[in-house]
């Protein structure tokens, strides 16, 4: 077995996720939160897949990631299209996954250097 070195030098890296809890770095949170390579957001508005409204992604659109996963908590539900339609018609790939697994990409994404941002809903 080889193993690798981790180069990941972004600044905010998410280290452990159950739902519930996300750990960034050496911090817990129990809110939903954005995070992106040089970016936190510690408080993010919706706390459940059924809150998240259009208007939530607005600071994504600020940030201008060439990606954004959305986590949407312990299982994947897809929200309708028309809530994240504005980031597609600004060039923003979007990607629509369970928390866990939107945790683990940004992590990989990152780690290549990638201009990566991830929504994540807590529960």
């Amino acid at each position: 077995m080889s193993l690798t070195l981790d180069e990941n030098n972004a600044t905010y890296q998410i280290r452990g996720f159950t739902p519930g809890c996300i750990q960034i770095n050496d911090r817990l949170f129990h809110t939903s939160i954005i995070i992106a390579p040089e970016k936190l957001i510690d408080f993010w508005r919706p706390q459940r897949i059924a809150d998240l409204e259009a208007h939530d992604f607005s600071i994504i659109l600020r940030f201008r990631p060439a990606i954004l996963l959305i986590g949407t908590g312990a299982t994947l539900r897809f929200p309708p299209p028309a809530t994240y339609g504005e980031l597609i018609n600004q060039g923003i790939g979007v990607e629509v996954m369970d928390t866990s697994a939107a945790c683990r990409t940004y992590n990989a994404l990152s780690a290549e250097g990638r201009d990566v941002v991830a929504a994540l809903i807590i529960s």
